[in-house]
């Protein structure tokens, strides 16, 4: 009976030995797969996100307004107006002479996180526009910003830290002068906020930003 016993209690431990040897096997194939797909799409994915980056540069200041190349032309910034950490502006100009400066932003107060925007300032300290290049807002809601979805990022254009006034520089619910997206309040004002955050350092920097 002992025997029988001992017999049974080796056959589960040798059972439990091979399967922790072949989930051994499986975890270290399958983080070696992993490791190899990253490193082979690594570089594709850096391409499709410069790429896109550019495409919405380019919507900002067109082509023919400036004749350096935007992805050159840039100075790494660190200021608590624009969020955290070390963002990129980069620089717009023709003949030499500044054009603008698109500046990369974090609203932190997203309704669902931060919502990362590229905000375009002519030299005159006018919104040449802006546009979001991440976000975690809600489908059929807030995200809404994206241009894809609705015409309503486009109410920046034009605007500067004088037109509306400051006190204006907030979401009709609010009092002040900027549309809200329907249904999506929160969203609207962090992107409100932010972009005359940005506003702010492009008055404050504006001479080094170009120097």
């Amino acid at each position: 009976m002992a025997n029988e016993e001992n017999k049974t209690a080796n056959s589960i431990s040798k059972n439990m030995l091979v399967n922790a040897f072949v989930l051994g096997v499986f975890a270290i194939v399958g983080t070696a797969l992993v490791a190899y797909i990253y490193e082979v799409t690594k570089t594709q994915i850096a391409e499709n996100k410069r790429q896109h980056t550019l495409k919405k540069l380019h919507e900002l200041i067109g082509p023919e307004i400036h004749d350096n190349d935007l992805e050159q032309d840039t100075i790494p910034v660190s200021d608590k107006l624009l969020g955290e950490g070390e963002l990129i502006v980069y620089r717009a100009r023709k003949n030499k002479n500044p054009i603008a400066a698109i500046i990369q932003c974090v609203a932190p107060d997203g309704y669902s996180g931060k919502i990362r925007l590229l905000v375009a300032v002519n030299y005159n300290g006018t919104l040449a526009g802006v546009r979001v290049t991440d976000h975690l807002e809600t489908p059929g809601l807030g995200d809404a910003i994206e241009t894809q979805k609705s015409d309503w990022i486009h109410i920046f254009k034009g605007k500067s830290l004088s037109e509306p006034k400051p006190d204006k520089w907030t979401v009709k619910r609010d009092s002040g002068d900027f549309d809200q997206i329907t249904s999506a309040t929160i969203t609207s004002r962090a992107m409100v906020k932010a972009t005359n955050k940005a506003l702010q350092f492009f008055k404050q920097n504006r001479q080094r930003l170009f120097k």
